[in-house]
C-alpha cells in the first residue's frame, strides 16, 4: 500500500468579488480600488474564485444593484459548489445587506467588514485586540436586525415582566454592554499612553510618528532607521499595533519613531474612532513623516485619503515631512512627474536604505523650527480658554468681537486636542 499525504493547511475559503467601475475608483483604465480589494482578500486569506466589474447607473437603496444585476451574479455562482462568501466594494447599509444575503444566499460582506477580518486577524497585543473587537462590535450591532428574525416572541408569563423580549433584544443588550466595557478599558489604555508620552517629553526625546497608506513601507522604514525587526510583508496591514523604537542621532539627539496602523481609501468613521488610542501616536507627536508609495499608479489618491484622515484625527496642521518611498522602482518621467507635484517631499528607498541622510536632516530642521500659529474662533463666554493660554504659550492678535473671541497662539501639544474644534478653518478644508 503507497503512503498517503494529506495536506497540513486547510484549503482557503473562496470568495467572489464584486467591484464597481465608478470614476472614484478609477486612475485611466484601472480601476485600484477593485484591484485593492484583491489585495485585501489575498491578506484575509481568501482565494478569488470569481470577481467582475459591474457599472450601475443608479444605486439600488434595497440591494446596491439592480434586480436583474443580482440574478446575473447568483446565476455566476452556480457552477462553484463550494463557493459562498459574496465581497462587494463599497460599504453596505444594513438592508442591502441582509437583502442580498436572502438573493444570494451566501455570506455577503462589504469592504469594510474585510477590512475588520483582517484586522482580527493582524491584532496581537491586547490594546489591538480591544480596538479590534470595539470596532467590529460596533460595525455589527446595526446587523443584528433581523438575523433572529426566526425564533418567536418569548411568551409573558409568571414571574416575567412585560411581554418578553426577543432573542434580537437580549443579544442587542449584551452586545451595547459589552461595547461600552470596551470602551471603558481603551479609555484606560489612552490614558496609559498618556503617561508614557509625558514621559518621554520630560526626557526631552523628540516624537516622530510615520504615517502612511497601509503597505506604504512604513514598517521597513522604521526598521531600517533603527535596526529594528518590526513585521513586514508585502501585504496590506502587515502590521496593526503600534510599535516604539528610539533612535539615536549623530549629534546625540534622540528621537522616538513610532509606526502607526495604515490607512486605506474610504476609511470607515467607525474604524477611526476604534483605533483613537493608535491614531493619537501621530496627533500628540512632536511631527509627522507621511510615508507615500511613489511606485503606485494612485500615489496622489493616496496621499489625500492619509491627510483626510490626518484632519480627522485632528493632526493635519502638524508638522509634516512627506517621504516618497520606493523611489527606486520609479521611472525618469514618474520621478519627474512626482517632483513637480510635491516639490517639497524628499525620495527615499527604506528597503536600499537610501536617502535617509537627507531625511534625518529635514527631521532635525523641523524639530528646530517655531511651532505652527493656529488660528482660534472661540466662544464670546469663554474667557476661561482665553486665560488657559496666555499661561501657558505665546497669544497675538487677541480681538474680543460681539459673537466671538478671535487670536492665534502656538498651543501646546497636549492642549491641541481641547482647541482643535475652535480653529478657524481654511478656504481649502471649507471646500
Amino acid at each position: 500500500m503507497k503512503d498517503q499525504t494529506f495536506p497540513t493547511t486547510p484549503p482557503k475559503e473562496q470568495a467572489f468579488l464584486v467591484g464597481f467601475a465608478e470614476p472614484a475608483n478609477m486612475i485611466g483604465e484601472r480601476n485600484v480600488s477593485f484591484e485593492e480589494l484583491r489585495a485585501l482578500a489575498d491578506t484575509a486569506g481568501l482565494e478569488t474564485v470569481l470577481s467582475l466589474e459591474v457599472k450601475i447607473r443608479e444605486k439600488n437603496p434595497a440591494t446596491y444593484l439592480g434586480a436583474g444585476k443580482v440574478a446575473e451574479l447568483v446565476a455566476m455562482m452556480k457552477d462553484i459548489p463550494d463557493l459562498h462568501l459574496v465581497i462587494f466594494d463599497t460599504e453596505l447599509s444594513n438592508a442591502q445587506h441582509k437583502n442580498l444575503e436572502d438573493a444570494f444566499q451566501a455570506k455577503i460582506m462589504d469592504r469594510t467588514g474585510l477590512i475588520l477580518e483582517i484586522f482580527a486577524q493582524r491584532a496581537h497585543t491586547r490594546e489591538g485586540k480591544l480596538q479590534v473587537e470595539c470596532a467590529q462590535l460596533s460595525y455589527l450591532l446595526p446587523r443584528l436586525t433581523g438575523m433572529w428574525s426566526h425564533l418567536s416572541r418569548q411568551y409573558a408569563g409568571a414571574g416575567t415582566k412585560g411581554p418578553g423580549e426577543t432573542q434580537l433584544e437580549l443579544d442587542k443588550r449584551k452586545a451595547r454592554a459589552r461595547l461600552q466595557r470596551l470602551r471603558e478599558e481603551l479609555s484606560e489604555v489612552r490614558r496609559q499612553r498618556e503617561i508614557q508620552r509625558k514621559a518621554r517629553q520630560k526626557s526631552r526625546e523628540t516624537a516622530v510618528a510615520l504615517v502612511g497608506y497601509t503597505n506604504a513601507g512604513k514598517s521597513t522604514l522604521m526598521n531600517a532607521l533603527t535596526n529594528s525587526e518590526v513585521l513586514t510583508e508585502d501585504k496590506l496591514f502587515a502590521t496593526l499595533d503600534p510599535t516604539v523604537r528610539l533612535y539615536k542621532a549623530k549629534n546625540n539627539e534622540q528621537y522616538v519613531f513610532i509606526d502607526t496602523v495604515g490607512f486605506i481609501r474610504n476609511l470607515p468613521h467607525g474604524l477611526v474612532e476604534a483605533f483613537k488610542a493608535t491614531l493619537e501616536e501621530a496627533e500628540k507627536a512632536d511631527l509627522i513623516i507621511h510615508v507615500a508609495d511613489a511606485s503606485a499608479p494612485d500615489t496622489p489618491e493616496q496621499i489625500k485619503a492619509v491627510e483626510n484622515v490626518l484632519r480627522e484625527i485632528g493632526a493635519f496642521e502638524k508638522p509634516t515631512i512627506l517621504a516618497l518611498n520606493k523611489s527606486d522602482k520609479l521611472s525618469f518621467a514618474r520621478g519627474h512627474e512626482l517632483r513637480t507635484m510635491y516639490p517639497e517631499a524628499l525620495f527615499i528607498s527604506a528597503l536600499e536604505k537610501t536617502g535617509f541622510e537627507k531625511l534625518l536632516d529635514r527631521i532635525n530642521e523641523k524639530r528646530k523650527s517655531p511651532k505652527p500659529w493656529a488660528k482660534l474662533k472661540l466662544p464670546p463666554d469663554r474667557g476661561d480658554l482665553v486665560a488657559k493660554l496666555f499661561a501657558r504659550c505665546t497669544v497675538r492678535n487677541l480681538s474680543y468681537e460681539e459673537d466671538a473671541i478671535r487670536l492665534e497662539a502656538e498651543i501646546p501639544k497636549d492642549l491641541r486636542a481641547e482647541y482643535y474644534p475652535y480653529r478657524e478653518k481654511s478656504q481649502e478644508e471649507e471646500s
